[in-house]
């Protein structure tokens, strides 16, 4: 959640299609936990609004822990090396979106 709050805060400051994008990426990264909510079989809704409520506060780490079904610290339920991993995924998910959006700039260029 934190990572979709700034990328969204930055999608208002950027002008263009580029900030089109952005705003989708950072709609899908708000999807993730409340897919795995789903997956795990959970109250996806309650769970995603707990979830909201914690991240207003200032450095928050708080994800869903769906073992016990609840809103947990990160570090409580042991995701760090998961989280590495996906902060990798994202970073190579960003790389490839940007890429596109500058490709089709080109294309419509020309």
């Amino acid at each position: 959640m934190v990572m979709a709050k700034e990328i969204d805060a930055l999608a208002r400051k950027t002008p263009g299609k580029k900030s089109l994008a952005m705003e989708a990426f950072s709609r899908a990264l708000l999807a993730i936990p409340t897919t795995i909510a789903d997956n795990a079989g959970l109250d996806s809704a309650e769970l995603i609004s707990q979830l909201r409520a914690e991240h207003q506060n200032e450095g928050c780490t708080a994800g869903i822990d769906v073992i016990s079904g609840s809103v947990s610290t990160i570090l409580r339920i042991a995701v760090i090396y998961h989280s590495i991993i996906f902060f990798l995924a994202v970073d190579l998910f960003l790389i490839t979106a940007f890429t596109l959006v500058i490709l089709s700039d080109f294309d419509m260029s020309h």
